[in-house]
C-alpha cells in the first residue's frame, strides 16, 4: 500500500510537468500527435524506471559519504558524492542509447517521427530530476526508488498524451491566429497545471 501511494503521489501530486515544469522542451515539441506522444512517453517511463533505481544503488553503495565501507575500514570515510551529477548523467545516457537502438530496430516509423527528441531524452531535465529527487528523498530501499521512477515516468507520459489529445482536437477549432500552436499549448499546460494542483489539496 505504501508503494502504491508513492506511485500515485509521484505521478499526480508531484507530476514532473505540471508541478515542477520539467521536460517542457520535448513535452511541447512532440505533443502535436497522440502517436508520437505515446511513443516518447513510453520511452520516458522506461528510462526513468531503469535509471532511478540504478542511480539509487550507485548513490547508496558507491557515491555517498561512507558508502564504500563494505570494501574495508580504509574506505569508510571516503566521500564520492561530488561525482553524483556526472555518474547519474552517464547512466541516463547509456539507458537512452539502449532505448534509441530498440525503437530504431522495432519501430522505425516512430523513430523517424520522434527525430532528434529521442536522443534528447538524455538531457531531458525530467530524467535527471527523477534521480536528483530520489537523492533528496532518501528512500529506504531500491524498491521505493523503482516505484518513484515508474510513477514519475507515468506522470510525464500522462501529461504529454493528454496535451497531445487536446492539441489534436483543437486543430479543428476556431482558435485565434496568434494563439495557434505553441501559444495555445502553453495556455492548456497552465490550466492543466492548475487542475493537477487539486491532487495537492489546493
Amino acid at each position: 500500500m505504501e508503494l502504491f501511494n508513492l506511485f500515485i503521489k509521484s505521478a499526480f501530486a508531484e507530476n514532473m510537468v505540471f508541478t515542477f515544469f520539467f521536460g517542457m522542451c520535448s513535452y511541447l515539441a512532440v505533443s502535436k500527435t497522440v502517436k508520437t506522444a505515446v511513443g516518447l512517453g513510453a520511452a520516458v517511463i522506461f528510462v526513468l524506471g531503469i535509471t532511478v533505481p540504478v542511480n539509487y544503488l550507485l548513490q547508496t553503495y558507491i557515491l555517498a559519504d561512507g558508502a564504500l565501507s563494505w570494501l574495508g575500514p580504509d574506505y569508510a570515510e571516503l566521500d564520492l558524492s561530488f561525482l553524483s551529477f556526472i555518474m547519474f548523467i552517464a547512466v541516463i545516457a547509456a539507458m537512452v542509447q539502449l532505448v534509441e537502438m530498440v525503437v530504431e530496430k522495432f519501430a522505425p516509423a516512430l523513430y523517424g517521427a520522434l527525430g532528434i527528441f529521442l536522443p534528447l531524452i538524455a538531457v531531458n531535465c525530467a530524467i535527471l530530476g527523477g534521480s536528483l529527487f530520489m537523492q533528496q528523498k532518501n528512500f529506504a530501499h531500491v524498491g521505493e526508488a523503482t516505484v518513484y521512477g515508474l510513477g514519475s515516468g507515468f506522470g510525464w507520459f500522462l501529461a504529454i498524451v493528454l496535451i497531445a489529445a487536446i492539441r489534436e482536437k483543437i486543430r479543428y477549432s476556431d482558435v485565434p491566429a496568434p494563439l495557434r500552436g505553441v501559444g495555445m499549448a502553453f495556455i492548456l499546460t497552465g490550466l492543466m497545471g492548475l487542475a493537477f494542483l487539486g491532487f495537492l489539496g489546493f
